[in-house]
């Protein structure tokens, strides 16, 4: 009897030695995953601010010149190369544009700026300069509040939905709605593209992020999607909770 007693203890007691191990696995594992995360978002803010700082303002100062090369050929009575010179202008303009968006959306929501809403404002915007959608943003209520430490997560979830979208669902149109009450702050990005059901990437690593990221902050990812139906990702998170 007493052996059996002291067989079942040691057991036990193995038990409890393993499933210690496997939370603290499970621990050390979600330690890391929120850490690759963390640097992962650094480097992508490091290269923006690289890019606005850098090529930004080295296009800047090419269209310049460009722009006083155009006026010193037109005095010249040179008007063909003018004319070139102008063209060179135009698309130097344009690429300062381009890469201020990307850098804009490395580096999108900074504690000391107007905060989420007007990132997401400028993502949409950008959006539909960028790309052959129409992309549109509507926020109501408080949308600001009880953000901090989660308002690049929540911008990073439309990020990625706009690009899924657009890469795989083949959308023209997408509403990213941001809404908040007393309760819970709730991010929408809906499209009018062909759904998931046709593309088969409702499991794929852009979602587990948007999943990972809505964890993070306690909330919710939802996906609704069906084929020629469009597809609405949302994500719900709770006031108050700060990571």
């Amino acid at each position: 009897f007493f052996l059996i007693v002291g067989l079942a203890g040691i057991a036990m007691r193995e038990r409890q030695r393993t499933s210690s191990a496997r939370i603290s696995l499970l621990e050390h594992t979600q330690k890391l995953e929120k850490q690759i995360i963390e640097v992962s978002e650094y480097e992508q803010q490091r290269i923006g601010r690289d890019l606005h700082d850098g090529l930004c303002q080295f296009l800047a100062a090419i269209g310049c010149a460009a722009s006083s090369l155009k006026i010193d050929l037109k005095e010249q009575g040179l008007d063909k190369l003018a004319t070139s010179a102008s063209e060179i202008e135009k698309l130097l303009s344009d690429s300062v544009k381009q890469a201020r968006d990307l850098s804009h959306g490395l580096v999108p929501v900074q504690l000391d700026d107007a905060g989420l809403p007007a990132a997401l404002k400028e993502l949409a915007a950008s959006t539909s300069r960028l790309l052959p959608v129409k992309c549109t943003f509507a926020s109501a209520g408080d949308t600001d509040a009880s953000l901090n430490g989660k308002a690049t997560h929540l911008y990073r979830i439309a990020q990625e939905a706009i690009n899924n979208a657009t890469k795989h669902g083949k959308a023209h149109k997408i509403d990213i709605r941001l809404s908040a009450n007393t309760s819970a702050t709730t991010l929408s990005i809906a499209d009018d593209g062909i759904g998931f059901s046709k593309n088969g990437n409702a499991n794929g690593m852009g979602i587990s992020i948007m999943r990972y990221r809505a964890n993070l902050m306690e909330g919710e990812l939802a996906i609704e999607s069906g084929a020629k139906h469009g597809t609405i990702v949302s994500c719900t998170i709770p006031t108050g909770v700060d990571r």
